[in-house]
């Protein structure tokens, strides 16, 4: 019986150019070469979602990798030199950032390492739970959220925290460009020293090293060396308490930040272009009249004696008219009441969340012995504070203008409905018709302050008239307010602005009267990044080259499709903390596959930890009846767990319909000894490829866990050893085929398949997916049929 469990089989549309099994569950994230991101389940490979590729985050997939707990999924973009982090629940992004240069190689680790310390605070509730109210779920009638949150819970923004154990998300690009985010949020390292771009990285679970292997080019004219460095990373691992508690604060106030922004986006939506109706309308009414009388004059003539000229009648009665005045003052009410509720419950609570995480961490740093070798900075942390601060203060300011318009507009418009009622000859009502000396003094001070004509603001905003002034705060420009508030007569307003002591005080938050609340916020984006960047800084230049090691010399002109999925492989073995990069030489002998292995601990690597791999025939002549010295090249090759490489193997005698191969190479087969691999003496002034005849070789013979792929020409392979599963890609890209790794293929399985094809899928072992991207299929604009899923493996999403 043929080794491991085929489960699927799919001819797809687009050639694949990258596959990512998730670590938790039975999904596996695709990219094809259109820039469209899939998400596909093991059972029958259906499709959950997919994302197509948006000129505004980029269309050029350059990397993928998951969060170790499989909750979200982050590929980065070369075109737009972008990082989206995107929920497995639903194709849209929630969270993105960029970075200085096209990325190339992703890594998504979780620490492992344990110590009373960190054990402690791992299992300690956070402290701004208790301190701080629960924010506000975003509300979802809004476009911008509709198409992040789903409607059972809306606070998917919070998952970006994900748990409190350390997780860190490692970018390799050109140039030699490395950058480390701690739980893909918060860069807590920018890397330098490094040659070339990036094929692949590899941190250790410990954070001892970081190990990398990068494409030098040497001169324009040759081709690109490979290279393997090493990175002492020790600074993160000896401060690694510190580092996780620093790294979950700046975390939280990343999210913060993205909360922030989001209310400030719903806030936008909720003013809609209907208000500047009233200042288009009497800007067009100037340009068209007759009289000298200004506007003013006009509407306090009708005011005081209720009476209009024949030209503001035919404004108000042919243009305005009654039901378009009733239409503008529900729309004003409402969309002021929805910007209102939005300031007070999101942006000042996510606000003084911020505030909270911010002294906090200005603790933290007042505690120079354990955070000062980390570069956390308490005057820069001042600095962000203060800057929140104004945001508050602008975000109060916007309160007060709210609830002034209200009052105003609502004082304006019930005058106006009456007056433009008895022009109309129509009923007026009781109730409607008493205005006191009070209500007239109102309005006369509304006309008076809003509808002064203004030939300067005409010449920069193409209208004569200010009379909506909330809009003007939302607005995402440098430009000052068109009506900032008015400061007259406020005696602190005047008291601080004669003190000479009290103006510059540290105490106080500055304030910026003429500025809207958009430029006080990206302000205050600029200052809290500029205070999270000098951490990663200080971290990235502590990070040096333990070691280099020239691997072997590229191809020159290769097909960048390929380059996609090339070795080197790159893997951390947890329990014995060692790094191992397996790679073939592309100018040597293809049936070798080469294993570097070193400790993470770069103190105690030896020289050199270097084996080759030779496939010896294993077959027994079944394909091959002639040859009794059948050997085979490796493909391509990815570890399935510490102990067990897969390879995909192909003949390497000239004939016709050579079939490719599946196999596990258990690592106990190639390391039988021990000392081995330390007998090859690496001259460092040559390249590997020049001395590769002197690496010790170990000849495998596979026994029973290979099985033919018949019918295909197999080329990669991606493989996920916790869920067991693996996912071989044909050569032309598109042809997949899935396996479970544990399991026999017999004839009883294959009829478990056909039934499968054919039934609803409810029962089966590996359907433990309950996604809420069920449900819209409808997005995903292809011919995916998901099956619908039971409430009960909701359990065992985990498992």
């Amino acid at each position: 019986m043929p080794a491991f469990r085929q489960v699927g089989e799919k001819q797809l549309p687009q050639q694949i150019i990258f596959m990512a099994w998730s670590p938790k569950r039975d999904l596996i994230a695709l990219v094809n070469k259109v820039g469209e991101v899939l998400l596909h389940r093991l059972a029958n490979f259906q499709r959950v979602w997919s994302l197509p590729p948006n000129e505004n985050t980029g269309k050029e997939v350059a990397a993928l990798a998951w969060r170790p707990d499989g909750k979200i999924l982050a590929f980065g973009l070369a075109d737009t030199k972008r990082v989206i982090l995107c929920d497995v629940e639903k194709p849209e992004s929630l969270h993105s950032f960029s970075v200085d240069a096209p990325i190339t190689y992703m890594h998504w680790m979780e620490v492992t390492e344990e110590s009373s310390v960190l054990t402690s605070f791992y299992n300690a509730e956070d402290e701004s739970n208790l301190l701080l109210p629960k924010l506000p779920a975003l509300p979802k009638n809004y476009s911008t959220t509709a198409k992040i949150f789903s409607e059972e819970k809306s606070d998917e923004i919070m998952k970006l925290l994900g748990d409190v154990r350390l997780n860190a998300l490692v970018l390799g690009g050109s140039s030699g460009f490395i950058e480390v985010y701690a739980y893909g949020m918060y860069k807590i390292a920018t890397v330098t020293g490094v040659a070339g771009s990036c094929l692949g990285l590899c941190f250790s679970s410990d954070l001892k090293s970081l190990s990398v292997v990068t494409e030098v080019q040497v001169s324009p004219d040759s081709a690109p060396e490979i290279t393997y460095f090493q990175l002492d990373t020790s600074l993160l691992s000896v401060y690694l308490p510190e580092v996780t508690r620093m790294a979950r604060k700046f975390t939280h106030i990343s999210t913060l930040l993205q909360y922030i922004k989001l209310s400030l986006t719903c806030m936008c939506e909720a003013w809609e272009e209907i208000l500047m109706q009233m200042d288009s309308r009497l800007t067009k009414f100037v340009q068209e009249k007759n009289t000298t009388t200004s506007v003013q004059d006009e509407f306090m003539q009708l005011l005081l004696w209720g009476k209009a000229s024949l030209e503001l009648q035919a404004l108000l009665m042919n243009q305005l008219t009654v039901k378009g005045l009733k239409k503008l003052g529900q729309s004003i009410e409402s969309s002021y009441s929805s910007i209102q509720k939005l300031v007070i419950s999101h942006l000042q609570s996510g606000s003084e969340a911020l505030l909270y995480h911010l002294s906090e961490l200005k603790g933290m740093a007042s505690w120079k012995q354990k955070y000062e070798s980390l570069g956390l900075d308490a005057a820069g942390i001042d600095d962000a504070i203060t800057a929140v601060g104004s945001f508050i203060l602008k975000a109060n300011e916007l309160l007060q203008v709210i609830d002034s318009s209200m009052k105003n507009f609502k004082a304006f418009f019930r005058w106006l409905y009456v007056a433009m009622l008895r022009m109309s000859e129509d009923h007026v009502l009781p109730e409607l018709n008493k205005m006191t000396q009070k209500d007239i003094t109102f309005v006369a001070d509304f006309l008076t302050e809003h509808f002064n004509e203004a030939p300067d603001l005409y010449n920069r905003k193409g209208k004569y008239f200010n009379v909506e002034r909330v809009g003007q705060y939302l607005k995402d420009e440098d430009d000052d307010l068109v009506s900032p508030p008015n400061t007259e007569g406020n005696q602190w307003f005047n008291f601080l602005q004669n003190s000479t002591h009290l103006k510059e005080s540290p105490l106080l938050f500055p304030y910026y009267p003429q500025k809207s609340l958009h430029f006080v916020k990206r302000r205050m984006e600029g200052i809290i990044d500029q205070c999270l960047q000098k951490p990663a800084d200080v971290i990235g230049k502590a990070v040096h080259q333990a070691v280099c090691l020239r691997l072997y010399k590229g191809s020159k002109s290769e097909d960048s499709t390929s380059r996609l999925f090339k070795l080197p492989f790159m893997w951390n073995d947890k329990s014995s903390n060692l790094h191992y990069v397996l790679f073939t030489m592309l100018e040597s002998s293809l049936s070798k596959i080469y294993i570097l292995r070193r400790h993470t601990d770069v103190s105690r690597s030896p020289d050199n930890g270097l084996l080759a791999v030779d496939f010896g025939n294993f077959l027994n002549n079944s394909i091959n009846e002639s040859s009794d010295t059948s050997f085979y090249s490796c493909v391509d090759a990815h570890f399935y767990d510490d102990e067990t490489i897969t390879v995909v193997l192909k003949e390497n005698a000239e004939q016709e319909g050579k079939e490719r191969i599946l196999a596990q190479l258990p690592l106990s087969s190639v390391y039988v000894d021990e000392n081995q691999e330390r007998e090859f003496s690496l001259n460092s002034n040559k390249r590997l490829d020049e001395q590769s005849d002197d690496v010790p070789t170990r000849t495998v013979f596979l026994e029973s866990q290979w099985r033919v792929l018949e019918n295909m020409k197999a080329q990669y392979v991606a493989v996920n050893g916790i869920r067991k599963v693996s996912c071989v890609l044909s050569s032309n890209l598109r042809h997949v085929r899935v396996f479970e790794m544990d399991v026999e293929d017999d004839g009883e399985a294959e009829e478990e398949e056909e039934e499968e094809e054919t039934t609803p899928i409810v029962g089966e072992e590996h359907e433990e997916l309950t996604l809420s991207a069920v449900n819209h299929n409808s997005m995903c604009g292809g011919s995916a049929e998901v099956a619908d899923e039971t409430e009960e493996h909701e359990s065992s999403l985990d498992s």
